[in-house]
């Protein structure tokens, strides 16, 4: 039987996840955390589906043996093509929540037949899970699906707030399928950090949502619902990675402010 003071389980491909991590923290600070960032495989977005299923079988495993009660799929591709699997491979030892299906509840609830766009990896996108999910919910919303592949590893190299990822960030929002939109979802764990600069090339004038804090109150919801809310004290989260790097650490140390117990994790080749 799963209990409260049992911790949450995330996995990422790299740092996005700890955007979500970080909204988690803020708004349920009983809860202890277990992340996993799949640094040495990232990114996930040009990955064939069997690939990523595999990984996140590997992780899910590695997370499940941690004692977990949510495992947080916080990867827009995972979540797209990896959820179904696991929740098969998985049953119910765990609730698994993932970070596209509290996005598209919060807009079809804001935005009911309007325009709204969507940005994310190519895996994401080629899925169309955003696209499919928005119009089970709402018929009348026009969704435009656009690539933007160069996010992830112009991010994850450092190159944020500055002319380079400007450029980069230009060159893709520029594309007429998404003119007029009202809102627009960044459908990857990675973006929020550009958040404000995907704001401003918009002049502010385009709901930019990122799924961090929605999928926070997502999850508190679950937790109150299966009596699994942690009240306790502050606990000490966990980071493991794949493949160390700098940038890792240093964005963790943003976003958590505070000293981290961050290790290097090869979980596929254990000696």
């Amino acid at each position: 039987m799963l209990k409260p003071e049992q911790p949450i389980g995330i996995f990422d491909s790299g740092v996005g996840g700890l955007t979500v991590a970080s909204a988690i923290k803020q708004l349920l600070p009983g809860e202890k955390m277990i992340y996993f960032g799949d640094t040495a495989h990232l990114p996930y977005g040009d990955k064939s589906t069997d690939t990523i299923i595999r990984y996140s079988r590997h992780i899910a495993d590695f997370l499940m043996e941690k004692g977990i009660k949510v495992l947080l799929i916080a990867c827009n591709t995972a979540s797209a093509v990896a959820h179904n699997e696991l929740v098969r491979y998985l049953g119910n030892r765990v609730h698994i929540v993932n970070v596209i299906d509290p996005a598209v509840d919060f807009i079809t609830s804001q935005y009911p037949h309007e325009k709204v766009g969507v940005i994310g990896t190519k895996g994401t996108i080629k899925s169309g899970t955003y696209e499919r999910k928005i119009l089970e919910k709402d018929r009348g919303i026009e969704v435009s699906s656009l690539a933007t592949p160069l996010f992830v590893p112009m991010i994850e190299e450092g190159f944020v707030y500055d002319d380079i990822s400007n450029a980069i960030i230009r060159a893709y929002l520029s594309e007429e399928s998404l003119r007029d939109i009202k809102s627009l979802i960044l459908g990857c764990t990675h973006y929020p950090i550009i958040k404000n600069q995907i704001r401003k090339f918009f002049n502010f004038s385009v709901d930019v949502v990122d799924s961090a804090n929605v999928v926070a109150s997502y999850l508190k919801n679950i937790l109150e619902e299966n009596q699994l809310l942690n009240t306790g004290r502050k606990p000490e989260h966990v980071f493991y990675v794949s493949d160390y790097t700098e940038y890792f650490e240093a964005i963790a140390r943003m976003f958590f402010e505070e000293r981290l117990n961050l290790a290097r994790k090869n979980i596929w080749n254990e000696s």
